[in-house]
């Protein structure tokens, strides 16, 4: 029905409980989601994520018939100066996410660029490049599981905001293995370009989100905002990029009972674009 390449996050539904949720992305004809791990964001996978609930959230999906190929996870704040003790809880919950992420089949975890927050801690560069090593470490505790680490940058609401961190941020994982997840509701949210982003990230992007923006406001259904998603997805094209795309229809701009049919018309869309 939709492009085999075109997903869904879970936090579009992220109103529903998990089961239902799933049941509603296959009932509209997706195959593939992202599966949302975001406290305060999305709740379809518990914080307190022991081996039974990694056992319970896997036995859900299985059950759905829908393949996942990422988790989009939270482990804290990146550029945090922590102490011995919140490192080691910070390890735990990265390591039951990328449990979750290898028992759910999905092909990477994906993390945020940094703190809620366009301030740094330290000041800009070390705060760049403590959220580099700690995401480089991530990436070889993912190897270790056999799955790959993404991180989402440019991210409005993140400390890597803007083009410029952005660019700074994966001039620093160059070489890591670390991917890019690309998001075109955040780019244009902070007043930039897609087609400057994807100059700036030639040949980095493993994923891409899709929702639409105005400057300043991130929760547009696609075609409500100002992004180009023709251009963008051409330039993607152009540029040899065969990865997939998941809607992340996190929006506000319609009632939870309007969602399905908003989905379902965003994916057909997104479709004949691919």
């Amino acid at each position: 029905m939709f492009n085999s390449r075109l997903g869904c996050s879970s936090i579009s539904f992220r109103h529903q409980d998990l089961a239902t949720a799933l049941r509603t992305i296959a009932g509209l004809g997706f195959d593939e989601i992202d599966l949302g791990a975001l406290p305060g964001v999305c709740d379809h996978v518990p914080y307190e994520l022991t081996l039974d609930a990694v056992a319970a959230v896997a036995a859900e999906v299985a059950a759905s018939g829908l393949r996942v190929r990422s988790v989009n996870g939270d482990i804290g704040d990146l550029n945090a100066v922590l102490d011995g003790g919140q490192q080691a809880a910070r390890e735990r919950h990265l390591e039951a996410l990328l449990t979750l992420t290898a028992a759910t089949g999905a092909r990477a975890l994906v993390l945020p660029c940094g703190a809620l927050g366009h301030e740094p801690v330290q000041n800009l560069e070390a705060d760049l490049d403590l959220i580099a090593a700690q995401l480089t470490h991530a990436g070889q505790r993912a190897a270790g599981f056999g799955v790959e680490l993404w991180t989402e940058s440019l991210h409005f609401l993140r400390f890597c905001w803007n083009l410029e961190r952005a660019e700074l941020l994966a001039q620093r994982l160059a070489g890591s293995g670390v991917g890019i997840v690309m998001d075109f509701s955040h780019i244009v949210a902070a007043g930039e370009d897609p087609l400057e982003y994807l100059k700036r990230h030639e040949g980095r992007i493993s994923h891409v989100h899709l929702r639409d923006a105005v400057p300043g406001n991130i929760n547009l259904s696609i075609g409500n905002g100002n992004a180009d998603f023709a251009a963008g997805l051409n330039a993607l094209a152009a540029g040899g990029y065969t990865g997939h795309f998941s809607l992340e229809l996190e929006t506000r701009d319609v009632t939870h009972d309007e969602r399905p049919a908003a989905a379902a018309k965003a994916a057909s869309f997104i479709t004949d674009l691919i």
